[in-house]
């Protein structure tokens, strides 16, 4: 699950709100420092948050905050509060959980 040779991609709306880096710092938490030391559903999630000015990403499993990961990128209060990562066995996607029914 999670393979970074599988397709990725990021909905409209996530494209749209933040910054490629931003987008690309979730891939490298997954692959880097969630992979092969937390247990992973198919369905990662993250709440976007303002630290000191900069955006932190909290990864959240059933609704508990587990692990923030700072960032060095400026938060932007335009960005959304959360967003989810899907795994579907093919493809990968980040999107919001609205845009995924969750």
């Amino acid at each position: 699950m999670f393979d970074p040779n599988q397709s990725r991609f990021a909905s409209f709306s996530i494209v749209s709100t933040l910054p490629d880096q931003a987008i690309d710092n979730v891939w490298f938490i997954i692959d880097n420092d969630l992979q092969n030391v937390f247990p992973l559903s198919n369905l990662i999630k993250f709440n976007l948050v303002n630290s000191d000015g900069n955006l932190s990403y909290d990864f959240i499993q059933g609704n508990e905050l587990v692990a923030t990961f700072d960032s060095p990128y400026p938060y932007d209060n335009s960005y959304p509060k959360s967003l989810v990562v899907y795994d579907s066995g093919n493809r990968q996607i980040i999107a919001t959980p609205s845009e995924i029914n969750i």
